[in-house]
Protein backbone atom coordinates (compact mmCIF):
# COMPACT_ATOMS: atom_id res chain seq x y z
CA UNK A 1 0.00 0.00 0.00
CA UNK A 2 0.87 3.56 -0.90
CA UNK A 3 -1.58 5.67 0.34
CA UNK A 4 -4.65 4.57 3.04
CA UNK A 5 -7.25 6.70 4.82
CA UNK A 6 -7.89 5.63 8.13
CA UNK A 7 -10.94 6.90 10.16
CA UNK A 8 -11.05 6.46 13.70
CA UNK A 9 -14.25 6.80 16.01
CA UNK A 10 -14.14 9.32 18.54
CA UNK A 11 -16.10 6.04 20.87
CA UNK A 12 -13.23 4.05 20.34
CA UNK A 13 -10.67 7.71 20.85
CA UNK A 14 -12.22 8.03 24.30
CA UNK A 15 -11.23 3.97 25.29
CA UNK A 16 -13.42 2.71 28.32
CA UNK A 17 -14.27 6.21 29.27
CA UNK A 18 -16.68 6.40 26.67
CA UNK A 19 -16.58 10.37 26.44
CA UNK A 20 -13.37 12.68 25.93
CA UNK A 21 -9.88 11.29 25.77
CA UNK A 22 -8.28 8.56 26.60
CA UNK A 23 -4.25 8.93 26.07
CA UNK A 24 -2.97 5.83 26.12
CA UNK A 25 -5.44 4.73 23.43
CA UNK A 26 -5.02 8.14 20.93
CA UNK A 27 -0.46 7.39 21.77
CA UNK A 28 -0.91 3.83 21.13
CA UNK A 29 -2.70 4.64 17.59
CA UNK A 30 0.28 7.31 17.20
CA UNK A 31 3.17 4.27 17.43
CA UNK A 32 1.09 2.45 15.23
CA UNK A 33 1.03 5.01 12.39
CA UNK A 34 4.56 5.89 12.99
CA UNK A 35 5.14 2.47 11.98
CA UNK A 36 3.39 2.84 8.96
CA UNK A 37 5.15 6.35 8.33
CA UNK A 38 8.35 5.51 8.87
CA UNK A 39 7.46 2.23 6.23
CA UNK A 40 6.81 5.10 3.41
CA UNK A 41 3.00 4.69 3.56
CA UNK A 42 1.08 7.57 3.61
CA UNK A 43 -1.51 8.09 6.22
CA UNK A 44 -4.81 10.38 5.71
CA UNK A 45 -7.02 10.50 9.03
CA UNK A 46 -10.36 11.28 9.61
CA UNK A 47 -12.13 11.05 13.22
CA UNK A 48 -15.47 10.89 14.05
CA UNK A 49 -16.70 13.12 17.23
CA UNK A 50 -19.24 10.73 18.81
CA UNK A 51 -16.48 11.05 22.31
CA UNK A 52 -17.98 14.37 22.32
CA UNK A 53 -21.53 14.99 20.35
CA UNK A 54 -24.00 12.87 18.71
CA UNK A 55 -26.15 15.54 17.10
CA UNK A 56 -28.83 12.96 15.90
CA UNK A 57 -29.77 11.96 19.75
CA UNK A 58 -30.65 15.70 20.49
CA UNK A 59 -34.57 16.59 19.67
CA UNK A 60 -34.16 19.81 21.08
CA UNK A 61 -31.44 21.61 18.70
CA UNK A 62 -31.75 22.15 15.02
CA UNK A 63 -30.34 19.56 12.83
CA UNK A 64 -28.48 22.24 10.84
CA UNK A 65 -26.87 23.43 14.15
CA UNK A 66 -26.14 19.90 15.69
CA UNK A 67 -24.30 19.26 12.83
CA UNK A 68 -22.18 22.06 13.03
CA UNK A 69 -21.47 20.95 16.56
CA UNK A 70 -20.50 17.70 15.33
CA UNK A 71 -18.38 19.20 12.74
CA UNK A 72 -16.95 21.07 15.61
CA UNK A 73 -15.93 18.14 17.55
CA UNK A 74 -14.19 16.52 14.76
CA UNK A 75 -11.84 19.32 14.24
CA UNK A 76 -11.34 19.08 18.27
CA UNK A 77 -10.28 15.40 17.92
CA UNK A 78 -8.22 15.94 14.75
CA UNK A 79 -6.37 18.40 16.81
CA UNK A 80 -5.59 16.15 19.87
CA UNK A 81 -5.13 13.32 17.74
CA UNK A 82 -2.01 15.48 15.23
CA UNK A 83 -0.30 16.60 18.63
CA UNK A 84 0.04 12.91 20.29
CA UNK A 85 1.04 12.00 17.13
CA UNK A 86 3.43 15.15 16.65
CA UNK A 87 4.64 14.40 20.51
CA UNK A 88 6.27 10.35 19.11
CA UNK A 89 8.04 11.97 16.11
CA UNK A 90 5.34 12.61 13.50
CA UNK A 91 4.83 15.58 10.56
CA UNK A 92 1.16 16.57 10.78
CA UNK A 93 -1.90 19.13 9.74
CA UNK A 94 -5.07 19.53 9.50
CA UNK A 95 -7.29 20.24 6.88
CA UNK A 96 -11.09 21.80 6.96
CA UNK A 97 -13.09 22.34 4.35
CA UNK A 98 -14.09 25.06 6.12
CA UNK A 99 -11.88 28.71 7.85
CA UNK A 100 -10.86 27.75 11.30
CA UNK A 101 -8.71 30.89 11.59
CA UNK A 102 -5.03 29.74 12.44
CA UNK A 103 -6.11 26.26 13.84
CA UNK A 104 -6.02 24.64 10.68
CA UNK A 105 -5.78 24.69 7.01
CA UNK A 106 -8.16 24.89 4.21
CA UNK A 107 -8.78 21.51 2.49
CA UNK A 108 -7.74 21.28 -1.32
CA UNK A 109 -6.19 18.49 -3.08
CA UNK A 110 -3.50 19.66 -3.93
CA UNK A 111 -2.36 20.94 -0.42
CA UNK A 112 -2.78 17.26 0.79
CA UNK A 113 -0.77 15.73 -2.09
CA UNK A 114 1.88 18.22 -0.94
CA UNK A 115 1.76 17.28 2.57
CA UNK A 116 1.62 13.55 1.73
CA UNK A 117 4.32 14.21 -0.62
CA UNK A 118 6.36 15.49 2.76
CA UNK A 119 5.56 12.35 4.76
CA UNK A 120 3.13 14.31 7.10
CA UNK A 121 -0.01 12.64 8.35
CA UNK A 122 -3.21 14.37 7.00
CA UNK A 123 -5.87 14.96 9.31
CA UNK A 124 -9.13 15.57 7.17
CA UNK A 125 -11.73 17.65 9.95
CA UNK A 126 -15.00 18.89 9.92
CA UNK A 127 -16.73 16.09 7.77
CA UNK A 128 -17.80 17.39 4.40
CA UNK A 129 -18.32 21.08 5.80
CA UNK A 130 -22.04 20.30 4.98
CA UNK A 131 -25.14 19.52 7.48
CA UNK A 132 -26.59 16.21 6.41
CA UNK A 133 -23.57 14.66 5.98
CA UNK A 134 -21.99 12.28 8.37
CA UNK A 135 -18.26 11.66 8.91
CA UNK A 136 -18.57 8.73 7.32
CA UNK A 137 -19.97 10.09 3.72
CA UNK A 138 -16.73 12.83 4.63
CA UNK A 139 -14.12 10.05 4.75
CA UNK A 140 -15.58 8.17 1.30
CA UNK A 141 -15.14 11.46 -0.37
CA UNK A 142 -11.74 12.39 1.16
CA UNK A 143 -10.68 8.70 -0.08
CA UNK A 144 -11.65 9.01 -3.47
CA UNK A 145 -10.30 13.06 -3.60
CA UNK A 146 -7.31 12.05 -2.56
CA UNK A 147 -7.06 8.36 -4.34
CA UNK A 148 -6.42 6.75 -1.50
CA UNK A 149 -6.33 2.91 -2.15
CA UNK A 150 -8.15 1.47 0.84
CA UNK A 151 -10.18 2.85 3.83
CA UNK A 152 -9.51 1.13 7.19
CA UNK A 153 -12.46 1.73 9.55
CA UNK A 154 -11.08 1.29 13.15
CA UNK A 155 -13.96 0.38 15.37
CA UNK A 156 -14.88 -0.23 18.96
CA UNK A 157 -15.70 -3.59 17.46
CA UNK A 158 -13.76 -6.27 15.23
CA UNK A 159 -16.07 -6.52 12.87
CA UNK A 160 -18.80 -6.38 10.43
CA UNK A 161 -21.65 -8.63 11.90
CA UNK A 162 -24.92 -9.73 10.62
CA UNK A 163 -26.43 -7.94 13.70
CA UNK A 164 -25.48 -5.92 16.40
CA UNK A 165 -23.19 -8.20 18.77
CA UNK A 166 -23.54 -5.97 21.78
CA UNK A 167 -27.44 -7.20 21.23
CA UNK A 168 -27.40 -9.96 19.84
CA UNK A 169 -24.75 -12.88 21.49
CA UNK A 170 -25.39 -15.03 17.92
CA UNK A 171 -24.29 -12.34 15.55
CA UNK A 172 -22.46 -13.49 12.96
CA UNK A 173 -18.96 -12.15 11.75
CA UNK A 174 -18.25 -11.73 8.00
CA UNK A 175 -15.05 -12.19 6.93
CA UNK A 176 -16.17 -10.67 3.42
CA UNK A 177 -19.01 -8.83 2.48
CA UNK A 178 -19.07 -7.15 -0.82
CA UNK A 179 -20.74 -3.62 -0.68
CA UNK A 180 -23.87 -4.13 -2.44
CA UNK A 181 -24.93 -7.10 -0.17
CA UNK A 182 -23.94 -4.00 2.78
CA UNK A 183 -26.25 -1.54 1.56
CA UNK A 184 -29.44 -4.62 0.40
CA UNK A 185 -28.65 -5.45 3.95
CA UNK A 186 -28.39 -2.26 5.32
CA UNK A 187 -25.50 -3.88 7.75
CA UNK A 188 -24.25 0.15 8.49
CA UNK A 189 -20.63 -0.67 8.07
CA UNK A 190 -20.95 3.24 7.10
CA UNK A 191 -24.19 5.19 6.38
CA UNK A 192 -25.77 4.82 3.23
CA UNK A 193 -25.07 7.81 1.54
CA UNK A 194 -21.34 6.63 2.10
CA UNK A 195 -21.95 3.33 1.21
CA UNK A 196 -23.23 4.13 -1.88
CA UNK A 197 -20.67 6.79 -2.81
CA UNK A 198 -18.27 4.36 -2.22
CA UNK A 199 -19.73 1.20 -4.78
CA UNK A 200 -19.65 3.92 -7.06
CA UNK A 201 -16.26 5.04 -6.84
CA UNK A 202 -14.94 1.39 -6.24
CA UNK A 203 -13.66 1.94 -2.79
CA UNK A 204 -12.92 -0.68 -0.64
CA UNK A 205 -12.76 -0.92 2.97
CA UNK A 206 -11.62 -2.52 5.46
CA UNK A 207 -13.37 -3.12 9.23
CA UNK A 208 -11.66 -3.74 12.24
CA UNK A 209 -11.09 -3.55 16.25
CA UNK A 210 -9.12 -0.51 17.20
CA UNK A 211 -8.84 -2.03 20.47
CA UNK A 212 -7.03 -5.47 19.60
CA UNK A 213 -3.18 -5.01 19.88
CA UNK A 214 -1.57 -3.52 17.07
CA UNK A 215 -4.18 -3.84 14.97
CA UNK A 216 -3.72 -0.62 12.64
CA UNK A 217 -0.03 -2.72 11.14
CA UNK A 218 -1.64 -5.68 11.14
CA UNK A 219 -4.43 -4.73 8.95
CA UNK A 220 -2.00 -2.78 6.79
CA UNK A 221 0.93 -5.74 6.89
CA UNK A 222 -1.44 -8.27 5.76
CA UNK A 223 -2.54 -10.14 9.55
CA UNK A 224 -5.87 -8.90 9.18
CA UNK A 225 -8.53 -10.21 11.48
CA UNK A 226 -12.07 -8.02 10.57
CA UNK A 227 -13.89 -7.88 8.00
CA UNK A 228 -12.82 -6.80 4.07
CA UNK A 229 -15.59 -4.44 2.27
CA UNK A 230 -15.24 -5.21 -1.42
CA UNK A 231 -16.70 -3.48 -4.05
Amino acid sequence: MQRILLKLSGEALAGEKKTGFDEETVKGVAMQVKQLVDDGIQVGIVTGGGNFWRGRSSENIDRTKADQIGMLATVMNCIYVSEIFRSVGMKTAVLTPFECGSFTKLFSKDRANKYFERGMVVFFAGGTGHPYFSTDTGVVLRAIEVEAEVILLAKSIDGVYDSDPKSNPDAVKYDEVTIDEVIAKNLQVVDMTASILARDNKMPMWVFGLNEANSIVNTVKGNFNGTRVIV
